[in-house]
């Protein structure tokens, strides 16, 4: 099953899970304006949630027809994830169980693992041929993982996990130490898994198209910088109160627009199912730096690793491997 441009259909069919949520509620008023999908291209949205919060998925409904988006071409609100999958071109899996006071990580995991296998297995039976998955859930790259497990028949790189806010974050506070424009800053990545063990490397940093790494100071870019980008979601949620939620829907837009359309040649990073790039282990969902062509990703290959950059992928690998077994033994 080859993925082709969702741009060309005459409709594309969007399932966001968890959509009553905060992040849902940002992100559905995207796409729904042709911020994902293109200015031409309109959209049917299915809205999937768990029974006790299909009522809230039913009041965001009724706000999103009121919007009168001319993109918009249907809502419908379901809790049956078959249905919700229905022919589903794009898929966001935004729901997923939050980490209960003193559970443990594998708690979560396993908990996870029964909403992401569910999910997995009802887009293998109900989705289109050509579906694009972003998970969005946390843990977001197991959670991928596992879904793509479940879905035996669907391509493991149809399943990503969302990167794209940690990568978002780290070239924002790029352009301020700096005092560059973000739409300047290329050439950034931020290998791994989404958790503290992340490494935003800037071996390869271009500002303007010019190669900067050597502007950035080491011992800020060490001591401050790589931590502060892995613990930004926590330091929200001490200041805010509570967690990202525009940011997150709007790093979720980016990377399924970038899938959809194309990155004219830029780097990001996207967590997929690794075939060995960089010595990952082979299916470990992982991020990597990325280019967006013609409806597919294509990692950056052929960098030379330092020692330094090898040791933090090399953290990365073995968190994930871990997280995997956990995944696994649910299988």
């Amino acid at each position: 099953m080859e993925a082709t441009d969702t741009v060309s259909r005459s409709v594309v069919n969007v399932t966001v899970t968890g959509a009553g949520g905060n992040i849902a509620y940002s992100l559905l008023w995207r796409i729904a304006s042709g911020d994902v999908f293109g200015p031409g291209q309109k959209v049917n949205l299915s809205l999937l949630e768990i029974p006790s919060a299909v009522r809230v998925a039913e009041g965001v409904a009724m706000e999103l027809a009121d919007s009168a988006f001319p993109l918009l071409n249907s809502v419908t609100v379901t809790d049956d994830p078959r249905r919700g999958f229905d022919g589903a071109n794009a898929a966001f899996l935004v729901g997923a169980k939050p980490r209960g006071k003193g559970e443990s990580r594998k708690d979560l995991l396993t908990a996870n693992g029964r909403i992401f296998t569910e999910q997995g297995s009802a887009l293998n039976d109900a989705a289109a041929d050509d579906i694009r998955v972003l998970v969005v859930g946390n843990p977001a790259n197991t959670n991928a993982y596992i879904a793509a497990k479940a879905a035996r028949d669907i391509p493991a790189e149809r399943f990503n996990a969302m990167m794209r806010l940690d990568h978002n974050r780290a070239a924002s506070q790029l352009a301020a130490k700096l005092g560059a424009a973000v739409g300047d800053i290329d050439g950034l990545v931020v290998w791994g898994n989404h958790s503290d063990t992340q490494f935003p490397d800037i071996e390869y940093l271009r500002v303007a198209g010019e190669q900067a790494t050597g502007r950035v100071d080491r011992a800020w870019y060490v001591d401050e910088f790589i931590p502060r980008v892995a613990q930004r979601g926590a330091e929200i949620i001490s200041v805010r109160g509570s967690s990202s939620a525009a940011s997150a829907a709007s790093a979720a837009v980016d990377h399924m627009r970038d899938w959809v359309q194309g990155t004219g040649g830029r780097w990001t990073t996207v967590a997929r199912a690794s075939t060995g790039e960089y010595g990952v282990d082979e299916g470990l969902v992982f991020g990597f730096p990325t280019v967006g062509i013609n409806g597919r990703w294509a990692v950056v290959e052929g960098l030379d690793l330092t020692e330094f950059q090898r040791s933090r992928i090399n953290a990365n690998v073995e968190a994930l491997r871990e997280e995997a077994a956990v995944a696994d033994s649910l299988f």
